[in-house]
């Protein structure tokens, strides 16, 4: 199969930033944090990176298509303004599509699309309880930069 990604369609945005940003207010809670505090982050975040529902200019949200299916999604762009480190901010496979590589092709995909827009390193969060995403990041050559811990009272 072969692995490309495309612009997520206007039209399809909104819809997907309610999809994407619902399941990441739970990923937050599902990491311990308070379920107040991960609402405000995952508000803040919605308005920082998506006024008016659209993407910053500088960042890119792409269907993974295999053999033009739309398998999942990629959410890239600059960590900060005007930052020539960028981020992957979201990426996603849809459940009946996992364990195929096509999230290794999408992120690899991801890397020359940030190096091609100025881009000279790249950078992730992602949560403990993620092991298989942990795998892959480690496998793509990404590398631990800083390490939260929590432990229950």
């Amino acid at each position: 199969m072969t692995v490309t990604l495309h612009l997520m369609p206007d039209e399809r945005v909104r819809e997907w930033i309610a999809q994407s940003f619902s399941v990441y207010l739970a990923e937050r809670i599902e990491s311990g944090e308070a379920p107040d505090v991960a609402e405000a982050k995952v508000r803040r975040s919605h308005s920082e990176n998506f006024p008016n529902d659209q993407p910053l200019p500088t960042h890119r949200v792409f269907n993974v298509l295999a053999d033009d299916e739309v398998v999942g999604w990629l959410w890239i762009g600059p960590q900060l303004a005007g930052s020539d480190t960028w981020w992957v901010f979201d990426i996603e496979i849809l459940e009946p599509f996992r364990r195929r590589g096509y999230a290794r092709t999408a992120l690899e995909l991801g890397h020359e699309q940030a190096k091609a827009l100025g881009a000279t390193a790249i950078g992730l969060n992602v949560f403990g309880f993620n092991t298989g995403a942990r795998d892959l990041y480690e496998k793509l050559g990404y590398a631990v930069t800083a390490t939260q811990m929590k432990r229950a009272l």
